[in-house]
Formats: structure tokens, C-alpha cells, sequence
């Protein structure tokens, strides 16, 4: 799931911000949904089933289990290494149960028996899967996350699709005028093409590209990023309101480095690597000067010297592996002190004019933190060096115009949207055709989750998952929590003061109270007008209600029960001011999670996502932070000391992985890679800690002869089986903080004692290696 760590990313056209999280992932990359809506109905049976007698359904369920049998006999190739590994079943009858014959068919249709499962155990657990899912036309990824997406949004879209008369909430109502808007039936935007887009460009007073008649001489940089703020458009860099990391109880003004167009620093650095992107990117940009009016030829010009231009801020910018030291990026100081370092700006006259639209005053000793002032003083050299002349003022004052139409072009006519299909197939390896009710769906879900997550709370989450999922993420900390207590590297104080964070950590599951009551949940959207016609202006308008939003907590205590991420959405993160972790209603779904599905599949699917956002709390950004989420160094120095040298195994591990002949980046991974493993062990020990006597949990499942033990490990790595392009691999090794799903399975089973003895690998097998890395 895209949402990852990040720092101060200010989302345009979102319902939410996800200030500072660190998530489970679901490798979507640059997919044209957007954030996407992941969830699907939770499996409950059928009528016929429930009419059946008990005897009819044990005499289906036998022969379907017979016939089950007989397949596997017939058509599954056996090794005998493989055969060796499953014959420690208990002999005992299967559970012939409905939910446990689907979770054999499951399990059964993905696994690859052919291969051994201490050689490389994704492709044991995902090789039929793969081969029978294959990828979607126009998807550039496809795994379990997107095949809940897509039932989630014919959820979705039946409720939006339902009659005005229907809705008693003014949030839904503008949620379906949103969805109208953007489905376009009645051809609105078609026929308005390029005008939206030439009214808007005035407001920034015109565009040397696409204005012949365009004056250089009336054009300055402060008016001009002023009015970049009031449409929340991204400038040379970053900002908005968060909490502040050493004292997590307030909100501040944090600022950070930004203005790159493409994914990664390196698209523009390493030009030959890139040079298909590079082309593409031009292309594009061409072909949506030339719809707005520009020369061809002149465009192509100028456009390449935008690009240029981002390129002097890519050779100034830090990449993300060495931003993981969050003490040494938190940079206190005033707006004053800020002026001192970075002067191409007049800050408080930059700032006073953002903050009028909510009537805060802000002065020269008004605290800010910037977590990047290298970047800063360079950016500011670089900026002063371009305002010398006017042909190079031109080229910022095209980038600044650039950087607002580029966020807008998705919200005009076809021939916009086409434009960019050439620069997604050369990042990702699909130009995207999907039907346009789904990118609507999506979008909608980005501008109203809340409102979207309203309908799908009261249509499809029914609430009894939510006390079991509590039950089970105490289970998991309190094993958690005992393997603290067994680390003979860590200082009994620094591990006291790790459990207690550890007990600290609060949890939300399911969704925000609020979203239910309809006079709240219309509160919370009651200055953000939606007119069904007008799809373009409707973004304008998200635009500037979500910077007023952010722009109110300057004035407000922190709210510590705020919810980053939306009812439907698939996936889960930690919050690290916060000491916080969330798990929205989307995810306590199939693959993840189901009442009536043995324990071992439950704890191998949620539990380790629950175990996953535990451990973020004591990963390497995590663990800088103390138990009421404020940023101060609270280990001693020796366990500081051994800690770093435990996660140095991981980054030699991981980067011995290669993908299209790519290098994984074991620093930029690090913490998701740690959370992995950390995740995996609790959840495992919480798992053999728990208690049941239902029969799934006890009798094996059909047609798998397979410990319970055995499965938890199966459906861990299920969870990851995807299909992708080659194109959309390399991206993720270069831009994700996730490793690749593949590396996520075997790296950190290949780490885990308990696995090779559950599927008896031998010492020096490829899931069984001599050298292991463990830190929790």
C-alpha cells in the first residue's frame, strides 16, 4: 500500500494525511487508481449450504475432499524430499467443515508442490497462483491486495450508484456528486477539453510555454508561490502542520525537501538507466503543453529545460537511505533563523499569506522544523542563481506552472489523460486502460474516504471481527513482549523502558466511531462543496478544503485518535508520535483474516501484520521515539551500539538479493525489513500460545496433509503472491521502503529457526542458511 514512512507528504486530492507511518505495503506503485479501495466481501456461505441436512453436507464435503484427493494424486507431481516433509500430520480425519474445505482449495490452487520448499518456499507457496493470475490488461501489478480492490469497488459502486433519495448524509451525497463528476455521462468535461485548465493557468498570470504574449518582467517568486500555496500545489519543496517529533502533543510547521516530478532522484541522475523514462517524461509533457495551445517545437524546448532545471534539485537532494536517522533530520528553529539559511524567500510573508485563509498570525519567531537545511541553503543558492536573469527566471516560473498543471491534467478530456499513458508504460510497464467506474471509485475513495467509509462500515463490516482481532494483537504483544525479555544483548533499563512502550501502544481497529453518526461525519465535510457537473473545479475546490484542514491544526491541540488511513482501505500502519498502530476494517478480511478459518491461517495472514506494526515501534526510525511518541534518545549507548550492529546483518542479507539484476537497498528497507522478521517471530509464538478447541484448529485440512504449524507459514506467504511487469519490479527496488514480495517471504523465513524445523530444511539449504540476522 503506497502508504509508507514519509515525512510531511502533502497529499493533493486525498481525504487524509498520512503524516508519519510506517505501513505493512501492498506494492501498488503508480497504478491509475490511485490509493485504490482493496476490500471484498468477507466469505459467510451460501442458502444451499445452510439448507443442506447435516448429513447431506458431511457426504458432499466427503466427496468433495475424495475428489480433492484423487487430483492431487493423479495430477500433482511428488518429490521425495517433499513427501518426507508432511508425513509428521497427525492421523486424524480432515476438517470437513465449509470453511476449512475453502481454505484447502485455496491453499491447494497456489502452492507448487514440484517445487521444494526449502529451496525457495514463495515460489512453493505462490508458483500456481502466479500462473493462474496472470496480469490484468492494463495492470502493471496484480496480487491478492489488487484482487481485493477490485470485488471492493463493484462494493463501492453500488452504493454510489444508488438514487439521490437514498442518501440522508450530505458527506455521502457529495461523495456520489464527486462519483458523477467524474464519470462524465452526460460528456461535460469532454466538451469543456483544455478551458479549465487555460482559466486556471491565468490565475498564476499566464505561461511563457503556451502564452505568446507572455511578460517575464511582472512575474516574481514570492507572488508566485504564494498563489501555488492557496491551490496546496507543490513548489521547490514540501510543508504542511504535523506533530512535532520532540513533543508529540502539539502540531508545528514542518518543512521538508521536494520538487521532483518522476519517482526517484536517480531517474533524473542516472540518465543512461533511464533514458526510456526520461524521453517519456518529455513526451508527455510536450503532448500536454501542445493540448494546451504551445508550439510543438517550442514546448519540447522549454519542457526539456523544466526537466533540466529538476535536475539540479534531484543533485541537491538526499536519497532516502540515508534519511532514516530521524534525530539527526529534526531541525528546530524559527522562521528568523530559517531567513538566515534559506533567504530566496521572505518566510513569514510566505507563510502569513498561506495562514490568512484560517486567521493565524505568523511572526519571524514562529517555531518550524526543517528536516532537511542542506537542502535548503543549496535550493536557495540554486533559486538566486536562476532569479539573475530573465530567460532563467522563465525557466522557474515554467516549472512552478508545470508542477499545478501536472497535478490537474487526470481531471481534463481523454486527450489529457492518453498523454500520460506513455510515461506510465516506461515506468511501469503498463500504459493502464482500466474502466473508467473503477478509476472513479478510486478517486472518490481518495477525495471522501471517510464518506466512502461510512457506506462500506454499514454494508459489509458487521463488527465481530473487531473484539477477536483485540484479542489477538494482545496475544501478540504479550509474546511480543517475552521475547524482550530473553535478548541478552539489550541493558535491563533500555528493555524495561522498550516494554513498557511496548504496553504503551495503543490501537484502533476497524474504523473511527464518527464516521456512523450522520450530523459528525457531515461536520467534517461541511466547507468542502461538490457540484455533480464540475469535476475539474470539484479538485480545485478538495484542493484548497484539504489545506485548510491542514492549516487549522496550527491552532488546535493534537488529536491523538485521528485516523490516517480510511475504513476500506487494505492494509495497516504505525504511527510513531502516536505510539499508535491501526487496522482499518478493509484488511480484517480474506486473505487476511476470518473468524471461521483455522487459527493458523488467521495468525499467518493478520497476526503477522499485527506483528509487523508492533515491531515498527522498535525498528530503527521507531525505536528513537518513546512511549508517549515524542523523538528522545532513551536507550543507553551500548544497546544502541549492539542494536546497529544486529541490523547491519540485515542490510548485507537483503542487499544480496537482486531483481531484473538490481541490487535490493538494504538501508532505504531496513525498517519494513525488521519489521517483517520481528513481526513473523511474535506472531508465530502467539500463535503456539494460543488456545481453541474448534475443530479447524485442531483437525488437519483436507487434501494438504500439513501441520497446522506448517500452514502458518504457508499463509504468511500467500499473502504476497504477485504477478507483475519487469518494468514495475525495477521501480519498486528503486523507489518502495518495502522489499519486493517475493524477498519479503524469503528473506525472513530464511531467518526463522522454526521454520526449516517445521518443513525440516537442512543447515545450508536456501531457506535454511548457516548465517541468520535477528534483532527481535
Amino acid at each position: 500500500m503506497q502508504i509508507m514512512s514519509v515525512k510531511m507528504t502533502r497529499y493533493k486530492q486525498a481525504d487524509f494525511v498520512d503524516e508519519d507511518t510506517s505501513s505493512i505495503g501492498t506494492i501498488q506503485l503508480n497504478e491509475t487508481s490511485g490509493s485504490g479501495i482493496q476490500v471484498r466481501y468477507k466469505t459467510r456461505g451460501n442458502s444451499l449450504w445452510k439448507s443442506l441436512s447435516k448429513l447431506e453436507k458431511i457426504l458432499l464435503s466427503t466427496c468433495f475432499t475424495l475428489t480433492f484427493c484423487l487430483l492431487l494424486v493423479i495430477f500433482v507431481p511428488r518429490t521425495k524430499d517433499i513427501d518426507s516433509t508432511f508425513l509428521n500430520v497427525q492421523n486424524r480425519d480432515p476438517c470437513l467443515t465449509e470453511p476449512c474445505i475453502h481454505a484447502a482449495s485455496s491453499i491447494l490452487n497456489s502452492i507448487d508442490r514440484s517445487i521444494d520448499p526449502c529451496d525457495d518456499f514463495y515460489s512453493f507457496s505462490c508458483n500456481q497462483w502466479i500462473a493462474k493470475n496472470p496480469l490484468p490488461d492494463g495492470k502493471s501489478i496484480w496480487g491478492t491486495f489488487g484482487k481485493l480492490e477490485q470485488q471492493n469497488q463493484i462494493v463501492i459502486k453500488n452504493y454510489l450508484e444508488k438514487p439521490d433519495q437514498y442518501f440522508t448524509s450530505e458527506a455521502e451525497k457529495k461523495a456520489k456528486f464527486y462519483y458523477e463528476s467524474c464519470m462524465d455521462e452526460d460528456g461535460i468535461v469532454e466538451k469543456l477539453g483544455a478551458e479549465p485548465m487555460k482559466k486556471f493557468i491565468k490565475n498564476f498570470g499566464g505561461w511563457n510555454i503556451t502564452d505568446s504574449d507572455y511578460d517575464i518582467s511582472s512575474w516574481t517568486l514570492e507572488e508566485h508561490l504564494k498563489i501555488q500555496n492557496r491551490y496546496n500545489m507543490n513548489g521547490f519543496f514540501t510543508w504542511g502542520v504535523a506533530e512535532d517529533d520532540k513533543n508529540s502533543s502539539r502540531n508545528i510547521i514542518s518543512i521538508d525537501q521536494g520538487g521532483l516530478n518522476l519517482p526517484t532522484r536517480d531517474h533524473y541522475l542516472n540518465k543512461t538507466g533511464h533514458e526510456k523514462v526520461l524521453k517519456a517524461y518529455l513526451d508527455y509533457m510536450t503532448k500536454v503543453a501542445v493540448l494546451l495551445g504551445a508550439n510543438e517545437n517550442e514546448a519540447k524546448r522549454q519542457m526539456q529545460e523544466i526537466i533540466d532545471f529538476e535536475t539540479e534539485i534531484a543533485q541537491i537532494t538526499a536519497p532516502l537511505d540515508e534519511r532514516r536517522n530521524d534525530e539527526k533530520l529534526y531541525n528546530a528553529m524559527t522562521l528568523r533563523e530559517l531567513q538566515i539559511k534559506a533567504g530566496f524567500i521572505d518566510w513569514v510573508d510566505h507563510f502569513s499569506d498561506a495562514f490568512s485563509i484560517v486567521n493565524r498570525t505568523i511572526t519571524n519567531d514562529e517555531p518550524v522544523v526543517v528536516y532537511a537545511p542542506e537542502f535548503f541553503q543549496n535550493l536557495s543558492t540554486l533559486i538566486i542563481m536562476y532569479k539573475k536573469t530573465s530567460e532563467k527566471r522563465t525557466i522557474l516560473a515554467n516549472y512552478l506552472v508545470w508542477q499545478a498543471v501536472r497535478s490537474l491534467t487526470s481531471c481534463l478530456s481523454k486527450p489529457f489523460r492518453e498523454a500520460y499513458k506513455g510515461l506510465r508504460k516506461a515506468l511501469v510497464g503498463s500504459e493502464g486502460s482500466e474502466e473508467p467506474w473503477r478509476y472513479c471509485v478510486s478517486d472518490t475513495h481518495n477525495v471522501l474516504g471517510f464518506a466512502i467509509g461510512a457506506m462500506f462500515v454499514r454494508g459489509v463490516f458487521h463488527g465481530e471481527s473487531k473484539p477477536a482481532a483485540e484479542l489477538m494483537i494482545n496475544q501478540i504483544r504479550e509474546a511480543f513482549i517475552k521475547n524482550l525479555k530473553t535478548l541478552d544483548w539489550m541493558d535491563k533499563n533500555t528493555s524495561k523502558l522498550a516494554e513498557e512502550k511496548a504496553n504503551a501502544i495503543t490501537d484502533m481497529i476497524g474504523f473511527p466511531d464518527y464516521i456512523l453518526n450522520k450530523t459528525k461525519l457531515d461536520e467534517r465535510y461541511f466547507d468542502l462543496k461538490i457540484n455533480k457537473t464540475e469535476y475539474f473545479d470539484n479538485n480545485i475546490r478538495v484542493n484548497i478544503y484539504n489545506l485548510k484542514k491542514n492549516l487549522e491544526k496550527l491552532n488546535e491541540p493534537v488529536n491523538k485518535t485521528t485516523w490516517g488511513m480510511t475504513p476500506p482501505t487494505v492494509n495497516a500502519y504505525y504511527a510513531p508520535t502516536k505510539n499508535q498502530i491501526v487496522f482499518p476494517a478493509g484488511i480484517l478480511q480474506l486473505p487476511f483474516y476470518d473468524l471461521n478459518y483455522p487459527r493458523s491461517l488467521n495468525f499467518g495472514g493478520m497476526g503477522v501484520v499485527m506483528g509487523h506494526e508492533l515491531t515498527h515501534s522498535l525498528d530503527d526510525q521507531g525505536r528513537e521515539y518513546d512511549k508517549f511518541g515524542n523523538l528522545k534518545r532513551w536507550w543507553e549507548n551500548k544497546s544502541i551500539d549492539d542494536f546497529n550492529n544486529k541490523t547491519k546483518c540485515f542490510i548485507e542479507q537483503y542487499e544480496k538479493y537482486q531483481i531484473n539484476g538490481k541490487k535490493l537497498n538494504g538501508k532505504r528497507t531496513l525498517g519494513e525489513n525488521i519489521a517483517d522478521n520481528g513481526g513473523l517471530k511474535a506472531a508465530y509464538h502467539a500463535f503456539l500460545n494460543s488456545k481453541s478447541d474448534n475443530e479447524a484448529d485442531i483437525l488437519p485440512l483436507p487434501g494438504l496433509n500439513m501441520t497446522h504449524k506448517q500452514l502458518f507459514f504457508i499463509a504468511f506467504a500467500q499473502v504476497w503472491c504477485t504477478t507483475l511487469t519487469s518494468e514495475a519490479a525495477t521501480l519498486q527496488v528503486e523507489k518502495d521502503n518495502h522489499t519486493p514480495p517475493k524477498y519479503r517471504v524469503i528473506g525472513t523465513l530464511s531467518n526463522f529457526d522454526e521454520f526449516s524445523r517445521e518443513f525440516n530444511c537442512k543447515l545450508g539449504t536456501n531457506m535454511n542458511p548457516q548465517k541468520k540476522c535477528e534483532v527481535w
